[in-house]
């Protein structure tokens, strides 16, 4: 049984631009929590394959907000195609999950 939250993933190009998306997705309650971690990328791109180093957001939320947080990503990342990709959480412990709907809108 899928619950009502999910995991949203989107990878930026450096440190800044995530801990400003972290602090504006979680400032405008689209986000309970946002993890970064530092990753190396390769991906094809424009018949090239391309070597980034780049940060990965971990974003947990609620299915109801993917596309006001989709939005959001979209109108303050760098890329002019970003990764926005949204994993459903089909379990999770209930008092977690019950404080990303707390904190969230």
């Amino acid at each position: 049984m899928q619950s009502d939250y999910i995991i949203v993933l989107t990878t930026v190009s450096s440190r800044k631009l995530a801990e400003d998306l972290a602090r504006g997705m979680v400032g405008e309650r689209l986000a309970a929590c946002v993890q970064i971690q530092q990753i190396e990328s390769f991906f094809g791109w424009e018949d090239d394959i391309e070597h980034s180093n780049e940060y990965l957001l971990v974003i947990k939320t609620k299915a109801t907000l993917f596309e006001d947080l989709s939005r959001f990503i979209s109108q303050n990342h760098d890329y002019r195609i970003p990764e926005i990709v949204q994993i459903p959480i089909v379990e999770g412990f209930k008092p977690y999950l019950e404080w990303i709907g707390a904190v969230t809108k």
